[in-house]
């Protein structure tokens, strides 16, 4: 497979994996609580596009699945959009920047997507002046559905890297051990002596 067939397959890879989770977001885990809330894959999503793919697609995938969200749940247009957006970005900038490498880093990049995702819902609700009570159990919802989408997020993760697998940019890990070598003494290919 060359490269631009590679890289052409990763958007319809991206919308055919958005718009099941979508899917399934509001058809199966809507009505499904743990704990009291609901599992929210629309933020892990976002954020492992973001971190499996970069910046750029991550921030792409987030609009796009929160504006899917936005209309499937006929509510106030752009606020999924505009928090899964950020969410997406932000997770391809940590892979842009720290390349991190750890096994916990799903988890962790999972819990921060959460909640980002769940203060600024709220936030953003409270700034557009919709009635909803501000309280201790607002509180609740949002550190039970952060704890929630941590334990989701390891196995979600594992889907979506495998859905993406074949498609995904080239891994900047291995750009770096290439240019490593090179500035370490390691022969050039140009110098063949």
């Amino acid at each position: 497979m060359s490269p631009s067939s590679i890289q052409g397959a990763l958007p319809m890879r991206i919308a055919a994996l958005s718009i099941a989770v979508v899917v399934i977001q509001i058809g199966v885990l809507s009505e499904v609580t743990v704990f009291g809330v609901n599992i929210e894959l629309a933020p892990l999503l976002a954020a492992f596009i973001g971190l499996l793919c970069g910046s750029i697609p991550g921030a792409a995938a987030g609009f796009a699945i929160g504006l899917l969200i936005d209309l499937a749940l006929v509510q106030t247009m752009g606020i999924t959009s505009l928090l899964l957006t950020l969410v997406g970005f932000w997770a391809g900038r940590l892979r842009e920047i720290r390349d991190p490498q750890g096994a916990l880093v799903p988890v962790i990049v999972g819990a921060a997507a959460a909640g980002v995702a769940f203060v600024g819902y709220a936030l953003i609700e409270f700034l557009l002046g919709v009635d909803a009570p501000v309280s201790l159990q607002l509180l609740r919802d949002i550190v039970l559905g952060v704890v929630v989408d941590s334990i989701v997020a390891l196995p979600f993760f594992l889907i979506v890297r495998r859905a993406l697998q074949g498609s995904m940019p080239e891994d900047p890990r291995r750009r770096r051990r290439s240019r490593r070598a090179y500035s370490t003494g390691g022969l050039s290919p140009l110098s063949r002596s």
